[in-house]
């Protein structure tokens, strides 16, 4: 963490009480323990949100398959939206990794929904 990352943190320890809690919840794990944060994992996590929302992949906390059709549509709008509102602003790679993410989650729903 270089010095500037850990002035920031600092200051959010001094705006936000709750951050130590954050912090706890980690377990101590080191900020390299986890994959960088950007636009793409982001991404990428949305998406495995919504899958196992479709039912498509076990639920994390229960590792059971449980599909919540509502949240699913809820999770693939937010994407939408995001798309909508960084149109412009995204790397190609960026943009393509989206519009594949958004196709493939849409499918997913719609099949869902035929065979209910």
């Amino acid at each position: 963490m270089n010095k500037e990352e850990q002035a920031l943190k600092e200051q959010s320890k001094k705006e936000d009480p709750s951050f130590e809690s954050v912090i706890d919840e980690n377990h101590g794990k080191n900020d390299n323990d986890y994959p960088p944060i950007d636009f793409s994992t982001f991404i990428f996590s949305m998406s495995t949100a919504a899958r196992s929302q479709l039912g498509e992949i076990a639920n994390p906390e229960t590792g059971k398959f449980e599909e919540h059709l509502p949240m699913a549509k809820q999770t693939i709008d937010i994407l939408s939206m995001l798309q909508e509102k960084t149109k412009g602003n995204l790397t190609d790679a960026e943009s393509k990794l989206l519009d594949d993410i958004l196709y493939s989650l849409r499918c997913g729903y719609v099949d869902k929904m035929k065979n209910r």
